[in-house]
């Protein structure tokens, strides 16, 4: 990784990469009383937070996606629909912010499935059992501000 990519450019590969530096500095200069290794720890953990930003909004747009195309109900339509446009439009934010991890949904999405899918089954009288086992949506599907899965039941918007 390079070493001059900036804060402001990519914050996650900066962390990672200023982790990096401080490990190797670490070995360099035993006697200082700076805590390095504590310190490159904390720097990934601001990285990391970064991703479960990025599959938080992932499983945000699933759940609510899920809610659209199994629910019965006809009145909660409206704020799901809000919500996963909220979800994708904060999702792209995040990875136009953070090029570095432009491949991170691919790479948790099943995670991100099982997440979304047990949150769409908490209140909205939809069961499990008839949910796939796997995530039945594209990634780019996910992503699509201008996507929507049909109802199973009928109901429009």
């Amino acid at each position: 990784m390079d070493s001059r990519i900036g804060h402001d450019t990519d914050f996650y590969a900066w962390t990672q990469e200023q982790a990096r530096l401080l490990r190797e500095a670490a070995t360099e200069r035993s006697n200082s009383p700076i805590d390095w290794e504590h310190i490159a720890e904390e720097l990934d953990i601001m990285g990391g937070q970064v991703k479960d930003a990025i599959r938080s909004h992932l499983a945000t747009v699933i759940e609510h996606l899920l809610k659209m195309e199994h629910s019965r109900d006809p009145y909660p339509r409206r704020k799901w629909r809000f919500s996963a446009t909220k979800a994708r439009r904060h999702l792209q934010d995040k990875l136009e912010e953070y090029p570095s991890l432009q491949r991170w949904p691919a790479e948790i999405l099943e995670k991100a499935w099982l997440d979304g899918r047990d949150d769409a089954c908490q209140d909205d009288g939809i069961a499990i059992d008839v949910l796939p086992k796997e995530c039945p949506y594209a990634l780019e599907d996910l992503r699509n501000p201008d996507w929507w899965p049909m109802n199973r039941h009928g109901l429009e918007g």
